[in-house]
């Protein structure tokens, strides 16, 4: 978890799909601690963490995901991987199983978007949700 006294908190994300479950648990655990509603924010991580795991890391290659507040009070969600590609909204038809993620993400976000991270170590997806 995140350093005493600070307000963020974060997991190391395992490459392999079951483990977004955990991740909704993490979100619903802190969100409730807050008194959030955990449905959009388990709905916005678990894109996130699905996306990077599906598209961004390698296959033995970890993600961190963190989680926080903003000085409004509004949820902070990122995702860090180690590749550099950026992600992009794909439009799925209404019979496809994948390609909605960063559609949900853009629907229910405040805002959204990726920082590169120095060194061409990667990238942080992150998405702002008003509380």
């Amino acid at each position: 978890m995140g350093e005493a006294g600070c307000n963020e908190n974060e997991i190391v994300v395992k490459n392999d799909l079951s483990v977004v479950a955990e991740v909704r648990r993490f979100v619903r655990l802190l969100t409730g601690q807050w008194g959030m509603d955990d449905f959009v924010p388990c709905l916005v991580a678990s894109e996130l963490v699905t996306n990077a795991l599906r598209y961004a890391s390698a296959p033995d290659g970890d993600v961190t995901f963190r989680i926080g507040r903003t000085d409004d009070g509004a949820l902070w969600l990122e995702i860090q991987d180690a590749t550099c590609e950026l992600p992009r909204i794909q439009y799925a038809d209404t019979i496809s199983e994948a390609g909605r993620g960063l559609f949900i993400v853009d629907q229910f976000a405040r805002c959204w978007g990726v920082r590169p991270l120095a060194g061409n170590a990667g990238k942080v997806v992150f998405a702002v949700l008003d509380a």
